[in-house]
C-alpha cells in the first residue's frame, strides 16, 4: 500500500468517484500488535482490517485516546490502495434525546401516583384532626366503641393505601431512570474521544490492512531489582533479578500485547548548540567620566598610583563576580548525559496491562553475577560490622537507576538504590550488618611524660587496642577497621602516629615494621594478613604525587584477612607533644 500526503490523488482516478464511508471503533475493530514503553510515553501500533471499494474510501476511526500525540500519528498499510490524507479531531459529545413516548408516559403516571399519595396523606391528617376535636360530653358513651372501631378501620385502609402508593412511586422512579439511561445510550469512555479520518484510494475492491502508529502520554516504566546474595558461594554469589514496573493511564487497555521496554528518552527540538562571539574590552569606570564631566580638579601625581591600584582592585572584583555569575548561568542551562547506554528489552510472551495507573511488574532477566565482599567497621563510633558487595555487571544488559530489595542467604536485609551501570562496570551494594564479625574496642590507655630543661614539653602517649573475631567457618577477606588520630592546628602541638607506621611526609614513620619510601606513606604491612593505609590511598594512580596530602585528616584503616574462627589484635598508638602547663583543646575527647 502506498502512502501520500493530504490532498494527493491517484495517478489514474476513475472518471466517476463515489466515496465509500466506513466507520470503525478502535477498541472493537482493531488489535494492538505492539507497544513500546519509554520513560513518560509509549508508542502504540494498532492493526485494522476492512474491505474497500474501488475508488475513494473514507475511513473514520473513533475512540482513540485523548493522550494521543497528534504530531506522532502515522499510517502504514498493505494492499492495492493509496493513503491520501489523515486528519485528527476530537469527537463532539453526542446529543442524546431528552425525552420519548415511554418516558413521557412514565412521568405522567408518576405524577398521578404522587398526587394520589398526597391525597391519602391529607385524608389521614383530616381523620386525625376530626378525632382530636371530639369531646366526651358530645359523644354518647354507648356509641364510643363504634366510633373507635370506625376510626381504626379507616386509618388502616389509608395506611395500606399509602404504603402501596409509596411502593409504586419507588418503582416508577426506577423505571424513569432506566428509560433515561436508554435514551443516553451506552456509557462512553471519556478518555477515548479522538477521531482519525483516513482517505484511502483503492485500485481494486478487496481487503486492506492498515496500521495506526501513535505516541501517547501517561505511560512509563521504572527499573527495579531483587538482589539475592549467597554467602556460601564463591563464584557468582549474586543473583540479580532485573524487573520493570509498568504503569499506564492512557485510557486504552493493553490486552495480550507484545511489549518492548525502551531505555532511550525521545527528545524533540534539541539541536547542536552554537557559540556566540566572545568579545574582550577594557573596563571603563563610569564614575571617572562623571567626575570629569563635573570638572573635578586634577589629582596630584602622588595620589594617582593608589587610586589606580584601587580601580584595578575594583575592576578585578567586578570582573570576577561577572565571571562567577556567567559560570552559574551556564551550569543552570547545561543539559548533561547520565551515561546510560540506550537499550531495548523485549518482554517474552504476551502481557496485559489495563489502564489503571497501577504498577505491573514483569521480569526482564535473571542474572548470575560475581561480587567481592568487604566488611567495614568504625569501632570508635559503633562496633557493628557493615557488609557490602562490589558487584560486577558481567551481562550484556544496562542496569538503569532503580531500587533494589536485598536478600542475604534468603533473609531480607534492606532496600538500596542501584545506580546506572553499563556492561562490565561495577557498583557497590550494602548488605546490612554482619554479626559474625565481632569487634571489641576496650577503653584507651594514656601515659604522660615531660622532657626538657628550660622549655618543658609534655608528651601524651595514647594506646588503643582493637580485636577482630571471625566466627565464620570461612576466612573473611577485606575486613576494614576505620580509625583516626587527632590533627594539630597549632605549630606547638606535634602529633606522631607510632603504630601503624604510617607517615604524613611521604615516608614511613619508622616503627611497627612498615616499609619505607613513598609506599610507606600509602600502605604498610602490620602483620601477616594485616596492612594499614591512609584514607584515599586505595585506587590512587601510582604516578600521582598524593603522598604529601595523605593523612592530613588523620583518617586511616586496617585491611585484614581474618582466618575462620580466628582473632586479630590491632594496636593504635600515637603521641601528642605540646608545651607543658598548656591546655590542648580537644585532647580530652580522645581519652
Amino acid at each position: 500500500m502506498a502512502t501520500s500526503n493530504a490532498g494527493a490523488s491517484a495517478e489514474h482516478p476513475p472518471p466517476f468517484q463515489v466515496v465509500n464511508a466506513l466507520e470503525l471503533v478502535s477498541t472493537e475493530h482493531s488489535k494492538i500488535t505492539g507497544v513500546s514503553v519509554y520513560s513518560g510515553r509509549a508508542e502504540i501500533t494498532r492493526a485494522f482490517r476492512f474491505n474497500v471499494k474501488t475508488g475513494q474510501n473514507q475511513v473514520t476511526v473513533n475512540g482513540l485516546p485523548n493522550m494521543l500525540d497528534q504530531d506522532s500519528l502515522r499510517v502504514e498499510g498493505r494492499g492495492a490502495a493509496t493513503i491520501h490524507d489523515v486528519t485528527i479531531s476530537r469527537i463532539p459529545p453526542p446529543e442524546a434525546p431528552t425525552t420519548s413516548a415511554a418516558l413521557s408516559s412514565l412521568v405522567s403516571k408518576r405524577e398521578r401516583t404522587l398526587k394520589a399519595l398526597e391525597r391519602c396523606k391529607k385524608a389521614v391528617a383530616s381523620l386525625e384532626s376530626y378525632l382530636a376535636t371530639m369531646h366526651v360530653q358530645h359523644i354518647d358513651t354507648t356509641q364510643l366503641g363504634k366510633v373507635v372501631k370506625e376510626y381504626d378501620a379507616t386509618a388502616e385502609e389509608l395506611d395500606n393505601r399509602m404504603l402501596e402508593l409509596e411502593g409504586q412511586l419507588a418503582g416508577m422512579d426506577k423505571e424513569v431512570e432506566e428509560e433515561k439511561s436508554k435514551l443516553a445510550g451506552p456509557k462512553r469512555n471519556d478518555k477515548l474521544n479522538i477521531r482519525a479520518v483516513i482517505g484511502v484510494f483503492a485500485d481494486v475492491e478487496g481487503e486492506v490492512e492498515i496500521a495506526l502508529i501513535y505516541a501517547v502520554h501517561g505511560a512509563t516504566w521504572n527499573a527495579g531489582y531483587d538482589i539475592r546474595v549467597d554467602m556460601h558461594t564463591k563464584e557468582e554469589p549474586v543473583t540479580l533479578i532485573y524487573k520493570a514496573a509498568i504503569t499506564q493511564s492512557t485510557g486504552e487497555d493493553w490486552a495480550d500485547i507484545p511489549l518492548t521496554l525502551e531505555t532511550a528518552t525521545p527528545t524533540f527540538g534539541v539541536g547542536v548548540p552554537t557559540l556566540d562571539t566572545w568579545n574582550l574590552s577594557l573596563y571603563r569606570a563610569q564614575f571617572k567620566s562623571q567626575m570629569l564631566a563635573y570638572g573635578a580638579p586634577p589629582m596630584a601625581s602622588a595620589s594617582v598610583a593608589p587610586m589606580a591600584a584601587k580601580v584595578r582592585r575594583m575592576v578585578s572584583r567586578e570582573t570576577s563576580e561577572v565571571e562567577r555569575g556567567q559560570t552559574v548561568a551556564h551550569r543552570e542551562l547545561q543539559v548533561s548525559s547520565k551515561g546510560n547506554v540506550s537499550a531495548t528489552f523485549e518482554v517474552p510472551g504476551l502481557i496485559t496491562i489495563p489502564s489503571d495507573n497501577a504498577a505491573h511488574n514483569v521480569t526482564i532477566a535473571e542474572l548470575k553475577l560475581g561480587a567481592t565482599m568487604s566488611w567495614v567497621c568504625v569501632p570508635k563510633k559503633d562496633t557493628k560490622t557493615h557488609l557490602s558487595a562490589k558487584i560486577k555487571n558481567a551481562s550484556q544488559y544496562t542496569l538503569l537507576r532503580g531500587t533494589g530489595s536485598v536478600y542475604v542467604d534468603g533473609s531480607f536485609i534492606s532496600r538500596s538504590e542501584v545506580p546506572p551501570v553499563s556492561p562490565d562496570e561495577s557498583f557497590d551494594c550494602p548488605l546490612g550488618l554482619d554479626p559474625s564479625i565481632r569487634v571489641t574496642y576496650p577503653p584507651r590507655t594514656k601515659k604522660l611524660s615531660q622532657s626538657g630543661f628550660y622549655t618543658k614539653t609534655a608528651t601524651h602517649v595514647f594506646t588503643q587496642h582493637v580485636t577482630v573475631f571471625n566466627t565464620k567457618p570461612t576466612p573473611a577477606e577485606g575486613v576494614r577497621i576505620v580509625e583516626q588520630v587527632p590533627v594539630s592546628e597549632d605549630a606547638q602541638i606535634h602529633v606522631t602516629l607510632v603504630s601503624p607506621a604510617l607517615a604524613r611526609d611521604g615516608s614511613s614513620s619508622g616503627g611497627g615494621g612498615g616499609s619505607g619510601g613513598k609506599e610507606g606513606a600509602r600502605m604498610v604491612t602490620v602483620a601477616k594478613g594485616v596492612s594499614a593505609m591512609w584514607e584515599g590511598a586505595e585506587g590512587a594512580e601510582p604516578d600521582l604525587d598524593l603522598d604529601s596530602a595523605l593523612g592530613r585528616n588523620g583518617k586511616f584503616c586496617w585491611v585484614c584477612t581474618v582466618p575462620p574462627q580466628g582473632k586479630i589484635n590491632l594496636v593504635l598508638q600515637w603521641e601528642v607533644a605540646a608545651p607543658a602547663r598548656t591546655e590542648v583543646v580537644g585532647l580530652n575527647e580522645w581519652v
